[in-house]
């Protein structure tokens, strides 16, 4: 089998994996009710993430602030990152693992939701913001790999996708997060 279709047949296989666990789908489905329920609430949608993940952030934040499927009013969605003054300074002067925690601290309230997209579930500066969103009593969703890592017992909501892969890994966070967004801009906007 070559590269092209080892890696088409790997992606499958990992989403199928997906449809198959019966809980994973039912958890897909309670973190949409718990992002509409926020929305609902006058709260806000964060998205962090690293690399790949923050990129994978920020198009996802950007389906709910702008439009997925048709025009309406926007949601209040947004990924940490974009700022990258606060972002170089914050690295610079505390540490690249304070980036998110400083400003989940400096903007977050109580019933906001910090979605937080690690592939190992381990980057420290998602960890750390998870620790602060929990002191605060901001709700947490983590997408991660197969174990979850330290994010998993940190996390309100565990969408672990069963991989080790993180191509595939990521793949999966993107169709879940497309999935997510068509549910929750649905709900907002039941006459579309």
């Amino acid at each position: 089998m070559d590269t092209v279709t080892r890696s088409i047949a790997a992606s499958i296989a990992t989403k199928q994996l997906i449809l198959d666990n019966p809980e994973q789908l039912a958890t897909i489905r309670r973190v949409a009710d718990v992002m509409v329920e926020a929305l609902q609430q006058g709260r806000r949608i964060l998205w962090c993430g690293n690399g790949g993940s923050a990129a994978d952030a920020q198009h996802l934040a950007a389906e709910l602030s702008g439009r997925f499927y048709y025009d309406r009013p926007p949601l209040n969605s947004e990924a940490l990152h974009c700022n990258t003054s606060y972002l170089t300074a914050v690295a610079n002067d505390y540490g690249y693992d304070l980036i998110y925690s400083r400003m989940i601290n400096g903007s977050c309230r109580q019933g906001d939701v910090l979605v937080g997209l690690s592939t190992s579930g381990n980057s420290k500066n998602i960890v750390n913001a998870f620790r602060k969103a929990r002191e605060l009593g901001v709700t947490t969703i983590a997408l991660t790999g197969e174990t979850g890592g330290e994010m998993k017992a940190l996390a309100d909501h565990l969408i672990n996708v069963p991989s080790q892969d993180t191509p595939r890994i990521q793949e999966c966070h993107i169709m879940l997060g497309h999935i997510i967004c068509e549910i929750v801009e649905a709900r907002m906007f039941p006459n579309g």
